[in-house]
């Protein structure tokens, strides 16, 4: 996907402070996590409500994010270092096309883009460490760790009790009660002396995690191929948004048979084509209705660009997934000083 689709335009962020930020927009809340470039796309309906809960230091990155509606989320992390991504509760949540088990955490490279797939009421936790800080502190603890192997992974099987360290490790350097105390008796300087030990905890919990882990073998033949069907298929729906998209269609384009097209959409991403390229398009929609402008704004127009021809069918569409209708969102468009207005084709 082209970089400039990333959201990238991420509010400043004081190092060394715990934030919490709420977002009613999954494109909102894609902005909200600092230095990541990311697109997220609504997939099941209904109105969407986003909590991210950040602390940072210099090479250290901590979160919990959470969101109340099935997410595609296209992600890339800062350049120079690791991401590790763990679910408190399984879910059946998907990196690239692969399902993460309850015994499995993610892993991607800095400045490498991937794919999740996240369901209804999701939740995760997620470490960004600089690479020579990891790097450091390994060599410090003795921990030998493959990062050839690890750079490459998407996914790493790890030891029960190591997970639950290093889950509980983060869940407490995020506790808001630490890092905000209402008794005064608690000093600046002991307040950073806490962050700094809960810090240390995460990176020792982390690097325990590692060393005890395995890392899953590359993804099969078929997999890859199932991939590339679906990236195609995405590809060429988004590079002609302008087509009413239809399964025969896709079918001719990739020289696939509608069962083979089915069946590698709901093995890669647990939904079937159309269902997942309409809500694409909405998504699309829904962005350019919320974008700046910098004169009126035709729905109708909007929704045609994006191959949505019958209007009606369109807008209940649209208010079926977000929960608003496409009107209400060029409102709230509006009301940032934007000029807008309904027209329908």
């Amino acid at each position: 996907m082209p970089t400039h689709l990333f959201q990238t335009d991420t509010p400043a962020h004081r190092a060394d402070t715990l934030r919490t930020v709420i977002a009613r927009d999954v494109d909102e809340h894609a902005h909200n996590l600092t230095n990541w470039e990311q697109r997220y796309d609504q997939i099941t309906a209904g109105r969407f409500c986003g909590v991210l809960d950040e602390w940072r230091a210099d090479s250290l990155q901590i979160f919990r994010e959470r969101g109340s509606r099935a997410v595609r989320q296209s992600c890339k992390v800062w350049p120079d270092a690791f991401w590790f991504g763990i679910e408190p509760v399984a879910t059946g949540m998907r990196i690239n096309g692969r399902q993460v088990g309850a015994d499995a955490i993610l892993t991607r490279p800095g400045n490498c883009e991937f794919e999740l797939m996240t369901p209804d009421d999701h939740e995760i936790l997620g470490i960004v460490i600089q690479r020579n800080a990891l790097l450091d502190s390994a060599a410090q603890l003795g921990c030998e760790i493959e990062w050839g192997k690890l750079a490459a992974a998407e996914l790493l099987h790890v030891d029960n009790a190591a997970l639950n360290a290093c889950r509980s490790s983060i869940e407490m350097l995020l506790a808001k009660d630490v890092h905000a105390p209402e008794d005064q008796a608690i000093t600046i300087s002991s307040h950073r002396q806490i962050r700094a030990m809960q810090q240390e905890s995460v990176i020792t919990s982390l690097l325990a995690l590692l060393d005890s882990s395995e890392i899953e073998s590359e993804a099969c033949a078929s997999l890859q191929r199932r991939r590339r069907i679906v990236g195609d298929a995405r590809d060429f729906a988004m590079n002609h948004q302008e087509l009413p998209i239809t399964v025969p269609m896709l079918c001719e384009q990739l020289h696939v048979s509608r069962r083979t097209l089915q069946y590698c959409f709901e093995d890669v991403l647990g939904i079937s084509p159309m269902t997942y390229l309409r809500s694409l398009r909405l998504n699309g929609v829904r962005r350019q209705l919320l974008a700046p402008a910098d004169g009126a704004v035709s729905i109708g127009d909007v929704a045609a660009a994006w191959g949505f021809g019958n209007f009606s069918q369109f807008s209940c569409d649209y208010k079926k997934l977000f929960g608003e209708s496409p009107s209400s969102a060029l409102r709230a468009a509006a009301g940032q000083g934007m000029v807008y207005a309904v027209q329908a084709h």
